[in-house]
Order: C-alpha cells, then structure tokens, then sequence
C-alpha cells in the first residue's frame, strides 16, 4: 500500500532518519537523514537526496563523487517514522571509499555465525589471492579452469541423483556443493555475484512482459 508522504512522522527538526541497503547484496551502506523536500527531491529524480545535518543542507548523493543511488523503492516502518531505502548504487556508499560506512565491528557472537553469498564470494577471493596451503579451494585454483569445471560436472550429476531419489537433505547438500564450486569458477573467471544478479533481474523483466503479451493475446482472441 503506498502512503502519503504527509502521513509520514518528521522529527521537531523535520527530519527523518532513512536506512540505505544495497539492492543487490542486502547490505546496509548507511544511515541518513532527510526532510520533506530531500524526500520529494529523491522520489522526482529516483536518485538519493539527504539532508545534512552538519552542513544544514540538502546533498544530493553523487553529486560530486558521481557515485549516485538509483532508488529502487522507499518503505516506511509501521510508525511512520524511519524509511527503508533500497538503491542500486554507482561506487562505494561511504565517503571513505568503502562498500558500506559499516565497517569496524564492535561485538561477534561466537556461537552464531553471519553467513552470506557475498561474503563466501569474498572469502574465495581471497584464498585466490593468497592462496594459503592446505585449503581444497587454494587446490582447485591452483589445478585450473578444467578441473573447477569437471567438479561442476560431478556436483551437478550428484544434485541430479539425489533429487531423482527424492532426498530433501541430500539434495540441499548437494546443491550447497554444486553452489560453492560454481562460485569458485566465477572468481577464476572473474564473474561477480552482481553480474548474475543483473543478469536474473533483466530475465524476470523479460519474463513479465512475455507474461503480459500472452495476457494481451488472450484478451484478442
């Protein structure tokens, strides 16, 4: 449902904070501040638009460093009084040149443990660059492009097999193998996550309008 930017809840310095995450990787990149004309500014142009509270001004991002967010949407929380935004971005977030301004860590549990796509793709990244001894990835990276490829083979085989056999768990823990080699590849080949991301994303676009063409069709008919 969208809502009236009116109905949204500015603080008594009009402000209202907005949460900025990567479309792509789901990552936080920061946290900002915009008031209602930043916010009219962001929706007209699909670019982000903050106020600054140091400056007591409107900025827009990438204006100068050209390192833009395109607005993919804005969500507000159930109290009105925080935004979700969800951008593609151009360069790195932060005004330190990094990904996102979240980088120096303060507390990790060591029972649970972060897991993403992304950090897996930075992890064989780095086995790839420092190829430390003793790790199978620093193995397969060493051995080439045919062997990562023939384990791909292998692993699609055993993702095949257990699915015929209708084996949940086994398949998921072959598709979990199938999925770590096929990552290594994309690093030997120097193919990102956000490359395959795009790539889905432009299919689902292609796929909708088939969707409405074949609707179109129908109602002709």
């Amino acid at each position: 449902m969208m809502i009236n930017i009116d109905k949204l809840k500015f603080d008594e310095k009009g402000l209202i904070p907005a949460v900025v995450v990567d479309n792509n990787s789901k990552k936080v990149l920061t946290v900002a501040y915009m008031n209602k004309e930043s916010l009219k500014i962001s929706m007209e142009k699909g670019l982000t638009c903050f106020y600054s509270r140091s400056r007591n001004e409107l900025w827009l991002k990438g204006e100068t460093s050209g390192n833009y967010q395109h607005i993919v949407s804005i969500t507000a929380d159930c109290d009105n009084d925080a935004l979700l935004v969800v951008v593609e971005k151009d360069g790195p977030a932060c005004h330190m040149g990094t990904d996102s301004c979240f980088n120096n860590s303060v507390y990790k549990s060591d029972e649970l443990n972060e897991f993403s796509m992304d950090g897996l793709y930075k992890l064989l990244q780095d086995r790839k660059e420092q190829m430390p001894e003793g790790s199978y990835t620093t193995y397969l990276f060493q051995k080439g492009i045919d062997k990562i490829l023939k384990k791909i083979g292998e692993e699609s085989t055993e993702v095949i097999i257990a699915g015929k056999a209708d084996d949940k768990n086994e398949t998921v823990y072959e598709i979990a193998d199938l999925a770590y080699h096929i990552m290594v590849m994309m690093v030997e080949m120097g193919i990102s996550l956000d490359d395959v991301r795009k790539e889905l994303a432009s299919r689902h676009i292609i796929d909708h309008k088939v969707k409405q063409e074949k609707m179109t069709g129908n109602d002709k008919n």
